[in-house]
């Protein structure tokens, strides 16, 4: 599906070291000509040499950018890490705009995934009950909803979208997680036993320092903090096309999640947007990510129990 007008709505784009990815989602935003690329980079990490050649390579491919296009730069020359490098990336881009589609450089879009997200960060632009838009749907064919899309308290950062006023209390630290903990608000949030126990354990690993490599579940915690939800296409708008040895969480993974998860087929959302008339969490399809996409083999959670395993031997 092809769109006549450039896109309005700024793209974030987080790049690093792995060229052959990124050039392939480039060229995705290259078809969709934002009118303005903001540009993420980390820097190559000291002890591996062959990443100054790599990161050159891919910082390379923004200056191909040949259509109107405002593009802004933001290189970190020392490695910073992942947790680190994209929130710090993305306080950059918000204080500049007050909204923008965000893509790292192994998450390749569906045509369609831009006037998705632009559509829709403009229609809730002021509704702080939606903190999100994702462009994954991992329900696997399964039709949540007759509208274009349903909302969830779970937030995916393989390719999405946000405002400056919901990112603005992004927080790192995690500071109220004690309070949150002790009042066991998570039981409100999740209902689920199950869930809540599986959350319970990834924020304290995340706010203990145990799990010091994402940035993601802070940026989950943000959300739940203002029971803000997430908005979910009803077709799949994301391929996750970096798994294997280059990526940095999901290297030699392997097993059912990355057969399942790894390359996932996409499709065109239908335009206009069919809005649903209410706004309510699917409790259904939240169940059954919860149960697939946290549960089984997910290459995080692996990690993470590698972790405690090693603690546990000191």
């Amino acid at each position: 599906m092809m769109f006549d007008s450039q896109l309005k709505t700024p793209v974030a784009f987080i790049i690093f070291k792995r060229p052959h990815t990124t050039e392939r989602v480039f060229e995705a935003i290259r078809q969709a000509k934002p009118t303005k690329l903001f540009v993420i980079a980390d820097g190559p990490r000291g002890d591996r040499p062959d990443e100054v050649e790599k990161s050159e390579a891919t910082r390379a491919i923004i200056e191909r950018v040949d259509w109107e296009c405002e593009v802004l730069k933001n290189y970190s020359e020392i490695n910073l890490g992942c947790a680190k490098r994209l929130p710090s990336g993305l306080d950059w881009v918000f204080n500049q705009v007050e909204e923008a589609i965000v893509l790292e450089d192994d998450c390749l879009p569906h045509p369609t995934f831009f006037p998705f997200c632009q559509d829709l960060l403009e229609k809730y632009r002021y509704d702080e009950r939606i903190g999100t838009i994702v462009g994954q749907n991992v329900q696997f064919g399964r039709k949540r909803t007759e509208y274009s899309y349903y909302f969830s308290v779970y937030n995916r950062c393989w390719g999405w979208a946000t405002w400056r006023r919901a990112w603005q209390y992004f927080d790192f630290d995690m500071k109220l997680w004690p309070e949150i903990k002790e009042r066991q608000f998570l039981k409100d949030i999740l209902i689920n036993p199950t869930a809540v126990r599986y959350w319970h354990e990834l924020f304290e690993d995340t706010y203990q320092r145990h799990i010091n490599t994402v940035w993601d579940y802070q940026w989950t915690f943000t959300c739940w903090l203002r029971s803000q939800l997430s908005i979910v296409p009803n077709v799949n708008l994301i391929s996750n096309i970096g798994f294997g040895n280059d990526a940095t969480h999901s290297t030699g993974t392997k097993g059912s999640f990355i057969k399942k998860y790894a390359a996932m087929p996409v499709e065109a959302i239908s335009f206009p947007l069919k809005h649903p008339p209410f706004m309510i969490r699917d409790l259904k399809s939240d169940l059954f990510m919860q149960k697939t996409f946290f549960f089984e083999d997910n290459p995080l959670r692996i990690i993470k129990e590698a972790i405690k395993k090693k603690l546990k031997r000191r």
